[in-house]
């Protein structure tokens, strides 16, 4: 049955390989974390064409994350709300679950966060925690600070806090024999000089890049009855309505930072939407709500456009 699947997914190309990280991607579409927060269905996902899976959020221990209902979608804009709240397994057994998979054939990402009773000035104990733990069965990591839906959280964005996760989780990995890429998982609404900041933090730290964006706490720009979604409540925005977005703030880092690598996520809804990511600059993309809504036909339908624009 897998591969009936990947005979109908998979575009099999070498032009679409991406080499960065040091690591081979087979196309530069992934899967953006909070979609298999788990590590339940890689051999599922694997078999859809993706070209890395990003597994996570994952928490040093078991969190059922906020109360249902949690997620909503809006239809009319082809957007998402969650608030769902890094509810995952635990680092634990999310850990022995990655190590019991067999002959694994894609990348995988470990998205990594603190619980949420965990205070911010100890937050980057639970980040070690995660990192230590993970190391061993994830190609690469990414540091999430920027979710909307634990209290707090996103305050570990200011400059001290943040440098105090990255350096700390950098000294850790060149300690090891053969060091992984760390990234940076940012939100879609900071201001400019925000971002400003934390490329000069990332250059600091030299980690690996960034992953721009996260979901938003904004509501605009929406055609769903305005009434309506604010009865849903708070919540981390994605879909549609985040495309601009987060293209913003990919032209703002590169701005910044020219030389950062910079994974481009938000409102890839269809292939065209991914080229215009990859065009900003970016060697990677990952979709979540395009995915939802156009289903897995979607990253084989952007691997076959990127294949058209190499002849």
């Amino acid at each position: 049955m897998k591969s009936i699947f990947r005979s109908i997914f998979l575009v099999s190309d070498k032009r679409l390989e991406r080499k960065i990280f040091n690591l081979t991607f087979r196309n530069p579409v992934g899967l953006a974390a909070g979609f298999d927060k788990n590590a339940k269905y890689i051999d599922v996902m694997e078999v859809l064409g993706f070209g890395y899976l990003e597994i996570g959020t994952v928490t040093p221990k078991a969190q059922s994350g906020n109360d249902l209902p949690r997620l909503f979608r809006l239809k009319k804009d082809k957007a998402i709300i969650n608030r769902m709240g890094f509810n995952n397994d635990g680092a634990d057994i999310i850990v022995d679950r990655l190590k019991k998979l067999k002959d694994r054939k894609i990348i995988i990402g470990g998205n990594i966060g603190k619980n949420k009773v965990t205070p911010n000035e100890e937050a980057v104990n639970d980040y070690v925690i995660c990192f230590e733990k993970l190391f061993d069965v994830v190609d690469y990591f990414v540091v999430n600070v920027s979710s909307p839906n634990t209290p707090g959280l996103r305050a570990l964005q200011d400059k001290d806090s943040l440098l105090t996760i990255l350096s700390t989780l950098q000294k850790l990995n060149h300690q090891k024999s053969a060091p992984k890429p760390i990234l940076l998982k940012i939100a879609p609404d900071l201001e400019p000089e925000q971002v400003k900041e934390i490329v000069e933090i990332v250059t600091e730290t030299k980690i690996a890049g960034i992953i721009a964006t996260n979901t938003t706490i904004a509501r605009e720009p929406l055609t769903t009855d305005k009434e309506f979604v604010t009865a849903l409540g708070a919540g981390g925005l994605s879909g549609l309505p985040l495309t601009n977005k987060s293209s913003q703030i990919i032209q703002f880092i590169l701005q910044y930072g020219p030389e950062i690598k910079v994974i481009g996520v938000g409102g890839i809804m269809n292939a065209d939407d991914a080229i215009e990511k990859l065009n900003l600059g970016c060697p990677l993309i990952q979709i979540y709500s395009g995915f939802i809504y156009a289903g897995p036909g979607l990253v084989t339908s952007i691997n076959r456009k990127l294949l058209t624009l190499h002849k």
